[in-house]
């Protein structure tokens, strides 16, 4: 039995509601496919989150609460007084200069603030999904302390003197990435070249409180009024980097079979999950998706999860 409880943590956006949809509008302007920050995929409704729920319940049934954070929303299939969940206005966490938000950067530095939440939770996004039967220890070690998961997609120094040059073919999330990274080196003096695996994520809520309000606290402030994904926004990545570089973390490096990314728009969803049988998979949506490659996922998750989960009326 474990010695710690473990909740997880959802971000979930409908961005097909019409009233949502407004509120975005008059903050934002217009969702365009060619926009970074600001593109469809980024909000767009695929029904993850209940096959992502079902995952939960066949494979880490030992999740004591899931919380789910959104803005005034709440899935039409979901059990909402099923006993181990709860949904979170963005107004309960996120400071009021900061609202509405559209960015999940933003909405991820105050995730710390939700009300229950135990030290020792994973963090998600409602693509992402548990492949396996996984125990705590996959999450964390017996003494509670996060197993950090990179990539061997190695950023060297020289990346970040040669940034400017590189936005334009690496984009936001590696720009962003490069900075936290820069950053824990220029203060801690360890460098961490492994780029986030991007899935189901493990923290200590007093770690990841510091990293906000003190490590990081002028890079938050400067975020706040971020509506949108911008350039120069902190990554929470940052936060994990920070852990390892004070004794607060585990790094692994993990490869395809053990945390996995599959493409809407490029990928044969069945054939790579397939071949490789990773323990996590996530649904990568992005600006180059569009609506004929997101006609597949709720075909490609009733196959890999047809059972309803108890979290569904």
């Amino acid at each position: 039995m474990q010695p710690f409880d473990i909740d997880l943590v959802y971000l979930w956006v409908d961005g097909d509601d019409p009233k949502w949809l407004e509120k975005k509008r008059q903050f934002t302007g217009k969702v365009t496919d060619c926009s970074e920050g600001n593109n469809k995929g980024r909000y767009v409704n695929n029904g993850e989150l209940k096959y992502s729920l079902r995952s939960v319940e066949k494979y880490v049934p030992w999740i004591r609460r899931i919380y789910i954070v959104t803005d005034d929303q709440c899935p039409a299939w979901l059990q909402r007084d099923h006993p181990r969940i709860r949904i979170v206005d963005h107004t309960e966490i996120l400071p009021e200069e900061a609202l509405p938000c559209f960015n999940s950067s933003v909405i991820e530095y105050f995730i710390y603030k939700i009300p229950g939440l135990s030290e020792h939770f994973l963090l998600a996004n409602d693509d992402m999904f548990f492949n396996k039967t996984l125990s705590p220890d996959y999450f964390f070690d017996k003494e509670g302390i996060p197993f950090v998961r990179l990539k061997r997609k190695f950023l060297g120094r020289w990346h970040y003197p040669l940034k400017r040059f590189l936005l334009g073919r690496q984009g936001q999330y590696i720009s962003k990435v490069l900075d936290g990274a820069s950053f824990v080196e220029k203060k801690f003096g360890i460098y961490y070249s492994g780029i986030p695996h991007h899935n189901v994520d493990a923290y200590v809520k007093s770690d990841y409180r510091y990293a906000v309000e003190h490590v990081f606290e002028e890079q938050v402030k400067r975020s706040l009024s971020s509506r949108t994904r911008m350039y120069g926004d902190q990554h929470r990545s940052a936060f994990s980097y920070y852990a390892l570089a004070v004794g607060r973390g585990h790094m692994k490096y993990v490869g395809n079979k053990e945390s996995n990314r599959l493409s809407l728009y490029r990928d044969n969803l069945e054939n790579r999950l397939d071949k490789y049988h990773p323990d996590l998979f996530c649904l990568n949506d992005n600006q180059r998706a569009r609506d004929k490659d997101r006609e597949k996922v709720k075909p490609f998750l009733e196959g890999v999860f047809p059972g309803k989960s108890s979290f569904e009326k």
